[in-house]
């Protein structure tokens, strides 16, 4: 296979994500932008991969859950979400609002785990499948404001001043630099209406080791209504964040930790120490 073939495939699979009843053969050869036939063959590669399923009834193409079984499985060797999830349960319940955790990937932000707060009114809960739009949240701020600013310009300028946005979006660099200064002076960033309509976000970064110069490693946000989330409540949520990501600095080395037991030592005792390190 060519790489254009593979770039054709992995556009098909993006555009078939979030499609759960799937899409008309016609309509994602529209949006591909290519041939009947060639969407076809791709279509036919994947379902022969069993990535992708026809429906008998209406004819539409769906991913089937082999992809998300391929996800699940590479997270759980990374041991990422485990790693987080007490920190992430222990901020939502302190902060009583949606908290998510995200990692660096590249230049990107990847979703990994999440924990709902809220245990009474209004509940914000988005989906988790779609990357923060980078500009326009408190979890994008956090991380653009921990690079060099050129860097961080470069990765905005590449995915452009648009997205699923709310109404205080910024729209031009220099808001931009004015926020990312902002988030660097407080040590946390904040979107009032900028990601969505009537939703308030706070985010801060977390260190991939209590060693003040560790990479960062990712984000920790915490998001709910704006009737909630007032600015008198918001140094409160900020301490919680800020003590959340030292938490999760202290325990981030250990996502990946594994105990392998002596040569010499019993079998009884190997197994023993095997199964300890998996859930360490």
């Amino acid at each position: 296979m060519t790489i254009a073939a593979v770039e054709r495939a992995l556009k098909l699979v993006e555009a078939l994500a979030g499609e759960p009843d799937g899409v008309d053969l016609s309509l994602l050869a529209e949006r591909l932008e290519l041939p009947f036939s060639a969407t076809h063959r791709l279509l036919a590669t994947l379902a022969e991969r069993g990535f992708v399923a026809q429906d008998p009834h209406s004819g539409a193409y769906g991913l089937t859950l082999k992809l998300s079984q391929l996800a699940f499985r590479d997270l759980d060797s990374r041991g990422l979400p485990d790693a987080g999830q007490i920190v992430l349960d222990r901020l939502a319940g302190a902060t009583r609002e949606y908290c998510r955790l995200a990692v660096v990937e590249g230049s990107e932000l990847v979703w990994i785990a999440r924990s709902q707060g809220a245990t009474a009114g209004l509940r914000y809960e988005p989906p988790m499948g779609a990357g923060p739009v980078l500009h326009a949240t408190a979890t994008g701020k956090a991380w653009l404001a921990s690079l060099p600013e050129a860097e961080a310009l470069r990765i905005v300028f590449a995915h452009g001043f648009d997205g699923r946005v709310g109404p205080n979006a910024l729209k031009d660099v220099d808001a931009l630099r004015a926020h990312l200064d902002e988030t660097r002076r407080r040590g946390f960033a904040e979107a009032v209406e900028e990601g969505e309509i009537g939703i308030v976000a706070m985010a801060t970064t977390f260190r991939a080791g209590p060693d003040p110069a560790a990479p960062v490693a990712g984000t920790l946000s915490v998001a709910g209504p704006l009737p909630r989330l007032q600015a008198e409540r918001r140094p409160a949520v900020a301490e919680a964040l800020s003590r959340a990501a030292t938490e999760m600095a202290e325990i981030w080395p250990l996502r990946r930790r594994q105990i392998q037991p002596s040569k010499a030592a019993p079998q009884g005792l190997a197994g023993e120490v095997q199964q300890t390190g998996a859930t360490a």
